[in-house]
């Protein structure tokens, strides 16, 4: 594709395979175009009907597995976007029925000083996958085309370096065998506030709300303009980034899966039928009695 002059094309490189084209369009816009046409505005999916969806695109993320195990595969996939985007539900998603040995995610904690004399993307190369594994990046090296560069933890020329660089970094990834598949979760700022907001009272989410979280909140055009440029420097024709909608978390979740379910070139292994071995299992009187330390049943 090579490089483009803003973020619409990056939205225009979902493969043929999927048939369709993302959009980054906000949720402003999705209401206006349906008010425009008297349709109501887009909602997410009924909590029944997404369960029954990624019931099977769980199978099919299995079948992935195995082929990856099978054929010694290595995949990379990475996933960026602004706090709150949807992130974490998406990789979740994903990795709620495979191994965890096969599909690892990666989310690094802020570098060390070790780390930062470091050559920048040094710190990210040990996590890549080895033959037979996924890899997952909960954000990645894109870190410094954006929080670092907004929140001015870098110099704005090493940022600008780092953006020359990365595709050449990528495309020696890809030329070593790694399948990379970059995702940008696109949330508009409306619901973007609607999530941080529900982050502060609910206590299964306040760890998500961090001091960089609220500082980040007030730059949003800030960040926007950090997006551009990555997707302008980044968005190769090995290396394309695809653009999420992700203000209705359900549907993000099964699109991503779909996509890059149709990016990967797998297929279904064939699995011995398995049947269960007859077994003895000694009666009460034959068993050696153990203490046990049982639980107490609160439930």
């Amino acid at each position: 594709m090579g490089q483009h002059s803003n973020i619409q094309p990056a939205t225009q490189v979902l493969r043929a395979k999927t048939g369709t084209a993302m959009r980054a369009d906000t949720a402003e816009k999705d209401q206006a175009r349906s008010s425009k046409h008297g349709d109501p505005p887009r909602k997410d999916l009924k909590r029944d009907d997404y369960e029954k969806i990624l019931r099977k695109l769980h199978v099919r993320l299995v079948e992935l597995q195995e082929w990856v195990r099978h054929e010694a595969a290595k995949i990379c996939i990475v996933f960026e976007g602004r706090d709150g985007a949807g992130k974490g539900g998406a990789i979740k998603a994903i990795t709620a029925r495979v191994s965890p040995r096969i599909f690892r995610v990666v989310a690094l904690s802020a570098p060390t000083e070790r780390e930062k004399s470091q050559m920048y993307v040094q710190r990210y190369l040990p996590h890549l996958p080895s033959g037979g594994e996924v890899v997952i990046f909960d954000r990645s090296w894109y870190n410094r085309a954006g929080v670092e560069r907004v929140m001015g933890f870098c110099r704005e020329a090493e940022a600008k370096h780092f953006l020359s660089l990365a595709p050449h970094v990528e495309k020696s990834m890809i030329d070593s065998g790694i399948v990379l598949l970059k995702y940008w979760l696109e949330v508009s700022p409306e619901e973007q506030e609607r999530r941080l907001r529900e982050r502060i009272d609910d206590g299964r989410k306040t760890w998500k709300l961090s001091d960089m979280d609220i500082k980040s909140f007030t730059l949003w055009d800030d960040y926007t303009r950090a997006r551009n440029d990555m997707l302008k420097a980044t968005d190769t024709s090995w290396a394309p980034w695809f653009v999420v909608p992700s203000d209705h978390k359900r549907r993000a979740r099964l699109n991503i899966i779909e996509h890059l379910l149709a990016s990967i070139p797998y297929k279904r292994v064939p699995r011995a039928k398995v049947r269960l071995p007859k077994r003895h299992i000694a009666d009460a009187k034959q068993r050696h009695p153990v203490r046990l330390r049982i639980i107490d049943e609160a439930y």
